[in-house]
């Protein structure tokens, strides 16, 4: 199929770019030998994933670079931008927490994320892969220690200095050489020296159980107990107070299990795994991986440590810092301890993960013949949902190959205008899809409706009207709302067995699409705050919240506004949609 275009790729260093039938980036990979690469592709078997992109591709291009080092970076700038579905990408935009000693004059004690070291001079500690575990430790640290709680100091002393858990900085005289005793004592226990702290828990047990306060002695003996738990800190037989983070992989049948440790003064402060379904060089994707973990807002170290078959030259580059492969010693014991770790944790999950795979695989070749489709991986699936019988929003969620894309889910708000489930479901959809061809956005290969003839036949309406050509289905529910029949967009029920993997997962796709639907309303009802409340209403964004809520204050006066009283913050149109909502609370 490329053998003529393949004949032209040059064996030089560069980044190469997979297209489906859409011209959509599928993949990005890098190599050395872009020639090798490319060819290895489309010649010989593959299985599995590999199989399912290789006949996704209808194109590809590349580009040459001068080093290899610019090859990773343009990899890793085109995933960025692409986000393409078969790279391999980490499972949430979540970092890990550090604990933040902040350098004030009179510091506070907390858990952060996502931090830009150049513009921190506090201290950091961690991460800490258990978030529970950093916050246990900082209220641990704060009951033992009287620092200031408060974020801003205010007028007057609060109830932390009553109850000996704060010094009083806003209006007592503080021992400067007592706080900064206090503070040596807490950066010996963060950095893993934790002698000083025991021994002061243990006087005051002792002191409770004298005086007969055994529920305070039970307390701290409990707090004893939690140094050794909530830490997790486990000793290194390491001859330094090494700090490095170590990365380690292992495939296997496909599989790419990769972990990584965190080692700050010679303790093994936590680690983390993840496992992957592998289609590419495992050397390359471990990269990738690399690259994309600091980027999730993860600090940089100041030193990597890899095994010997990873480029130690190229990581050194491209991250700036110091980075080892250990071939003896110590720290090659290390790295082949968290091999070990990968293949234990590989192990584990592989036959999971490969029935997972297997599943969802044939669910997909089942919908694709039910359908008489040649590709179907992109699902966009909608449900509304209503407050006091009115205020619709709609909520969309994206699976792709039967697996949810939650950062491409999407609720919207709809007018106040709308009285019922129909109209709502023909905004939405209307405000979907018209953005999708104005900005020219991913069209999905299915749409999913939750709902029947008549839903499926308002999205048919609405696809119809935008001069797209998109399959919808509906997902209809019986009396019990479960869901019970498939039908196509002409309202045929589809053959479908309830026992099936495909119903199974199209049964999934409904339940979390209506979660997702119902979620914001039940937060609104049970938290019943104006600034919740005021988020549902058409028109009324974050800048204008602000400002109602400077105005108004509270609930109770926003009720009791008149439309006029409105008209002074919004405008009228707003104003009215608001109006209307408030008569209804």
């Amino acid at each position: 199929m490329f053998k003529e275009k393949l004949a032209l790729v040059p064996n030089k260093p560069g980044s190469y770019q997979m297209k489906n039938k859409d011209g959509m980036i599928i993949y990005v990979g890098k190599a050395k030998n872009l020639k090798n690469r490319l060819k290895s592709y489309f010649t010989g078997t593959v299985t599995g994933k590999t199989a399912m992109l290789v006949n996704d591709i209808a194109d590809f291009e590349y580009i040459v670079t001068s080093s290899e080092l610019e090859s990773l970076i343009l990899e890793i700038t085109l995933i960025k931008k692409y986000n393409p579905k078969y790279n391999i990408l980490l499972k949430d935009d979540k970092s890990y927490p550090y604990i933040e000693l902040t350098n004030e004059k009179y510091p506070r004690l907390r858990v952060v994320r996502n931090i830009n070291r150049k513009k921190h001079k506090s201290h950091l500690y961690g991460p800490y892969p258990n978030v529970l575990a950093a916050r246990k430790t900082v209220n641990m640290i704060n009951r033992i220690y009287p620092l200031r709680k408060c974020e801003k100091m205010p007028k007057e002393v609060c109830l932390y200095y009553h109850i000996h858990e704060c010094l009083g900085y806003c209006e007592k005289q503080v021992d400067e050489k007592k706080l900064s005793e206090m503070l040596d004592e807490i950066k010996m226990f963060l950095k893993g020296d934790s002698s000083i702290i025991t021994e002061k828990i243990k006087q005051d047990m002792q002191r409770a159980s004298e005086s007969m306060n055994y529920e305070k002695a039970l307390e701290l003996k409990t707090m004893l107990e939690d140094i050794d738990i909530t830490l997790q800190k486990q000793k290194i037989d390491l001859a330094k107070n090494y700090n490095f983070d170590l990365f380690a992989y292992y495939q296997d049948q496909n599989y790419l299990s990769i972990q990584v440790f965190f080692i700050r003064e010679g303790l093994l402060f936590g680690r983390h795994g993840d496992i992957f379904y592998s289609i590419d060089d495992p050397k390359e994707e471990v990269l990738q991986y690399m690259v994309h973990f600091y980027e999730r807002n993860n600090l940089l170290p100041k030193e990597i440590v890899i095994s010997q078959d990873l480029d130690q030259e190229l990581l050194k580059e491209y991250f700036k810092i110091k980075v080892t492969s250990p071939v003896r010693g110590d720290l090659k014991k290390l790295v082949d301890m968290a091999i070990d770790n990968c293949k234990v944790a590989l192990h584990e999950q592989q036959e999971t993960l490969k029935k997972n795979d297997e599943t969802r695989l044939q669910a997909i070749e089942e919908l694709k013949e039910l359908l008489h489709l040649p590709r179907v991986s992109r699902m966009e699936c909608f449900d509304n949902s209503h407050l006091f019988g009115t205020f619709y929003v709609g909520g969309m969620v994206v699976f792709e190959d039967f697996l949810p894309l939650k950062q491409e889910y999407r609720k919207y708000k709809i007018s106040t205008e709308v009285k019922d489930d129909l109209h709502a479901m023909r905004e939405v959809l209307y405000r979907r899809y018209y953005k999708v061809l104005m900005e020219n956005l991913q069209k999905p290969d299915l749409i999913v409706i939750d709902g029947g003839e008549t839903q499926v036949s308002v999205a048919k309406d609405i696809i119809s009207q935008l001069h797209l050509d998109i399959p919808i289905i509906g997902l209809k529910k019986d009396e019990k709302h479960r869901t019970n029949q498939i039908i196509d967009e002409n309202g045929h029920v589809l053959p479908v067995k309830k026992q099936s993997n495909l119903f199974l997962f199209f049964t999934k796709m409904q339940d979390e699409v209506h979660r997702y639907a119902i979620s914001y309303h039940r937060s609104i009802k049970s938290k019943g705050a104006l600034s919740s409340l005021l988020d549902v209403v058409p028109g009324i964004g974050e800048q204008r919240k602000k400002e109602l809520l400077k105005h108004f204050g509270s609930l109770k006066k926003l009720k009791e506004a008149s439309l006029d009283d409105l008209t002074k913050v919004l405008n009228k149109d707003v104003a009215w949609n608001l109006f209307q909502y408030l008569k209804e609370l």
